[in-house]
């Protein structure tokens, strides 16, 4: 139980550090290639590629999830914790619509590339590996979307503030 707890807290991070790591050890040796062996490769640019779009989605969950998204909360000043609460809860509803929409278009895609054949031009293997980081962001964008009105509707319940992420400017 403890270790899903962890993986829990600990998920996003992780896959973040993976391939971001893996897109900065990559970029590195190509820029090493091309400036001193005159010679760059075809599959070093698409594991950058697929690594930043990876790395794009699992940060949208990661931002869901701390509710670090983009967002005008001037109104949120002048709102009790029961009507934050509720517009908190709103916001999260929409998204979580517009999340399960996206996942069902997304996931039509892998289907099409896998019943076709599709390989990726330079590493040639399945194109479903690196059209999956859309499913995969929407997947984990719905779990934590699923984990925030679960805490919303608890402090909603319980009278407490709603939890409302880390500000970027006090």
């Amino acid at each position: 139980m403890e270790i899903l707890r962890r993986i829990d807290r600990n998920a996003e991070r992780w896959l973040l550090l993976v391939f971001y790591v893996m897109l900065v050890i990559t970029m590195a040796i190509e820029v090493l290639r091309r400036e001193i062996f005159a010679y760059s490769s075809i599959w070093g640019e698409e594991i950058v590629r697929y690594s930043f779009i990876y790395l794009a989605w699992i940060g949208a969950a990661a931002a869901v999830k701390e509710r670090a998204h983009i967002r005008i909360d001037v109104i949120m000043h002048y709102l009790g914790p029961r009507p934050r609460a509720l517009l908190y809860i709103f916001g999260d509803l929409v998204m979580f619509f517009v999340a399960i929409i996206a996942l069902y278009w997304s996931y039509e895609a892998v289907h099409i590339s896998a019943k076709f054949g599709s390989v990726t031009d330079g590493l040639r293997i399945s194109k479903v590996w690196f059209l999956m980081a859309v499913p995969t962001g929407f997947a984990l964008i719905i779990w934590r979307l699923i984990q925030s009105l679960h805490r919303d509707f608890r402090s909603l319940r319980t009278g407490q503030p709603v939890y409302e992420g880390d500000t970027l400017f006090d």
